[in-house]
């Protein structure tokens, strides 16, 4: 059996015009070569497909269940065309990025969005990590790139470019003690357990770690739930703060810190590294993100 591509769309034009001259037509080519492919489309599958009684053919009824699958079979090709042509032009095979789980309730799905947009045939993996976690999944090439809140020290191999901005939030639960203080000073956080989103690793030291105690977790949904139920008090992100607040079951109060701004502005990063050869999506989403810093 030798289908080709050729044949099955010859096939899907005369099921949808109801005859040979008009999917001729259609097709630009003349009657006799329709007829001649719709012929040997049946010698190849031994099927008889059309009955050729009249002026027009009539469809068998297994032309009826073939014609069902033909025309996702013609898609399939055709994607199957443009991928295989992608990966010519130095597409990449894949394309992975870890969002920093500070950061899933920011804008960062417009990215990806321009990205699909760009790169339809493109096989997009998201994954969310603690922003150390992330950091380290981008430096083992694990993913191309790493949405990252700007980071105090740099690696020596990354590069990246701002994108936008996101504030933490100091709360607590409404009937936690710091709550009630209208201040609170830092030494009255130090003596109340913090709820610190940071790395699996234990090894790594957390950031912005008021408290002489304080309890680590690896997500911000997590955190919440700690931290409604009383059990220490944190810092969330705004975007991820504004998002409870249309949930009248989150009850959050937010501490008014007296000793600094309680709002903490951080600048978001697309982050890379610099070392690996970036692919075609990748550098376009690079030249996205500076364009997009310019304006």
């Amino acid at each position: 059996m030798n289908i080709n591509q050729e044949q099955l769309s010859i096939f899907k034009t005369v099921m949808e015009t109801g005859s040979f001259s008009a999917a001729a037509r259609k097709l630009g080519k003349v009657p006799s070569a329709v007829s001649m492919s719709i012929s040997n489309l049946e010698i190849d599958l031994n099927i008889q497909l059309f009955k050729r009684v009249g002026r027009e053919p009539i469809p068998t009824q297994e032309a009826k269940y073939l014609y069902k699958k033909t025309e996702n079979l013609l898609i399939e090709i055709n994607q199957w065309k443009q991928y295989a042509l992608a990966l010519g032009t130095g597409l990449e095979s894949s394309f992975n990025i870890v969002i920093a789980s500070e950061l899933i309730h920011t804008q960062w799905i417009k990215y990806i969005q321009i990205l699909e947009q760009q790169f339809p045939t493109l096989e997009i993996n998201i994954f969310s990590a603690p922003q150390e976690d992330a950091m380290k999944m981008l430096m083992q090439n694990e993913v191309q790139f790493a949405l990252l809140f700007e980071r105090e020290m740099l690696d020596h191999r990354e590069a990246f470019v701002e994108l936008f901005s996101e504030t933490l939030i100091p709360v607590s639960a409404l009937s936690h003690p710091l709550a009630l203080c209208n201040t609170v000073t830092l030494e009255n956080l130090s003596q109340y357990r913090q709820i610190v989103v940071t790395s699996r690793d234990k090894t790594i030291k957390p950031e912005l770690v008021f408290s002489k105690d304080y309890w680590r977790t690896d997500h911000y949904h997590l955190a919440l739930s700690l931290i409604e139920k009383n059990l220490g008090w944190g810092f969330l992100p705004q975007a991820f703060f504004q998002s409870l607040i249309i949930q009248e079951d989150k009850k959050l109060h937010v501490l008014a810190i007296a000793d600094f701004t309680s709002d903490l502005r951080y600048f978001i990063d697309l982050v890379w590294n610099k070392e690996n050869a970036m692919g075609i999506a990748g550098q376009y989403l690079i030249n996205y993100a500076r364009q997009q810093r310019n304006k």
